[in-house]
């Protein structure tokens, strides 16, 4: 379907802030607060380039992989040695101390959701054989790359991978994380010393408080003292989370490649057996029957953690539950504090509404991400549920429309938050629009 006018102006806007934050090399999330390469923006990125520029979607994701480690961790952040004013840095990280990471680049010692696999299997489709080479080096480095996670985060062979960090999540601000945060009593020679960057770029009522900023310094410290070993990380670390997105989205790129296996010739069963057990993992394990929700699970307490959040209904976007169990996403979807079908909720908060301590405008507490309606929208698509998917779809443009390529929203208001001119939010409106079907 040809695109309108005020259609195609918005994805050159979108295109434009994509260029502007391009380094030659990979693609700042914003041109303020993010000036270097995080791993999970990348792979969204990545997936818009690849409708309009394919040689800069490789080059997005070629770079991240050169900077990944020899045991298969894709790090969180890809350090750019022009930038050393943000925090934490490398010498904060202080990746070196494991004898994987490596020499060439500066990283730092934790994940981010697993979305990389997605992202090259949308180039490749795109391209088709054209970018064949691509598709065989890509492949390579996610096969270690998801080897690492099945083999160092699941030492129990479960199916499901654990966080240890709640920048792991991508949801850094979660309620999700607010009891764990709570039991880790630091004494005040436990706290790294350190000076956050973000809150000279954006409002404080937006951004983890100081509380959580200790609790996440901490944990880094945490990993280099203990050499980013991740078996004796696991040993005492006080945070271990199986988390519902995390494991959504590695059971959706395990079946990526099983598809991209298929292209190459290789065999595609240990990938489709590998995200089955997953898919049956969530199922059995992260499965809220009463509330008809999935949640997070907490290895150290053994015990489910009771929040209700947004991301939490990612299985949709793997093809994980029943035609049953969908119903029930979509019936709390619509009812449950999240919005989808009230007219006056810009959907969909990624914090229950009715929850406590939601905030519309705090980091990760409330507002509205497009990365998040990004899945859910793809997900019920995918089941059937086409007009809230449209609804969704029509969001993501809206909200860009109306207010700028911001990080996050108000589900109440539909305020701009957070970094503006901010990349995934002008890729995923590119994503969209460009993805409209005749």
């Amino acid at each position: 379907m040809r695109l309108d006018r005020e259609n195609e102006a918005l994805v050159e806007q979108a295109k434009a802030i994509l260029s502007l934050n391009w380094t030659g090399e990979y693609t700042q999330p914003g041109p303020r607060l993010y000036p270097h390469q995080w791993s999970w923006d990348s792979a969204l990125i990545a997936i818009a380039y690849a409708r309009y520029d394919r040689g800069r979607a490789e080059k997005e994701l070629r770079h991240l992989f050169e900077a990944q480690w020899t045991n298969g961790l894709l790090p969180q952040i890809v350090f750019n040695p022009r930038f050393r004013d943000y925090f934490p840095g490398p010498s904060f990280w202080n990746a070196k101390e494991s004898p994987h990471a490596p020499r060439r680049y500066e990283t730092s010692g934790v994940v981010l959701p697993p979305i990389h696999a997605t992202a090259v299997l949308a180039i490749y489709e795109a391209a088709g054989e054209d970018a064949r080479e691509f598709l065989g080096y890509a492949f390579r480095k996610l096969k270690a790359w998801h080897e690492y996670l099945y083999r160092d985060r699941d030492p129990r062979g479960e199916g499901l991978v654990y966080i240890r960090h709640p920048w792991e999540s991508g949801m850094d601000n979660s309620p999700i994380w607010d009891f764990i945060m709570q039991r880790m009593h630091l004494r005040a020679e436990q706290i790294p010393k350190y000076e956050r960057a973000d809150t000279h770029a954006v409002s404080a009522q937006d951004r983890p408080t100081s509380a959580a900023y200790d609790r996440f310094a901490y944990l880094v410290k945490f990993f280099a003292d203990r050499s980013y070993d991740e078996a004796r990380i696991r040993e005492d670390c006080p945070f271990l989370v199986q988390d519902v997105l995390f494991n959504s989205l590695l059971c959706r790129s395990e079946k990526d490649m099983a598809e991209m296996a298929r292209a190459l010739g290789e065999d595609p069963a240990p990938f489709e057996a590998r995200a089955q057990k997953t898919a049956r993992a969530i199922e059995d394990k992260l499965w809220d029957e009463e509330h008809g929700v999935y949640l997070d699970y907490d290895l150290v307490t053994q015990r489910p953690i009771h929040v209700y959040f947004a991301a939490n209904f990612s299985p949709l976007f793997a093809g994980i539950p029943e035609t049953s169990r969908a119903k029930r996403l979509v019936d709390a979807l619509k009812n449950d504090g999240f919005g989808l079908s009230d007219e006056n909720v810009t959907p969909v908060p990624s914090y229950d509404m009715h929850g406590f301590g939601f905030s519309p405008v705090m980091y990760w507490r409330g507002p509205v991400w497009l990365n998040i309606d990004w899945f859910l929208m793809h997900g019920l698509e995918d089941y059937g549920y086409k007009q809230h998917a449209d609804r969704l779809r029509e969001n993501i443009v809206g909200l860009c429309r109306r207010e700028g390529f911001h990080e996050y929203f108000d589900p109440i208001t539909g305020r701009g938050h957070g970094s503006d001119m901010f990349s995934w939010s002008a890729a995923l409106v590119i994503d969209v629009l460009l993805d409209r079907k005749e």
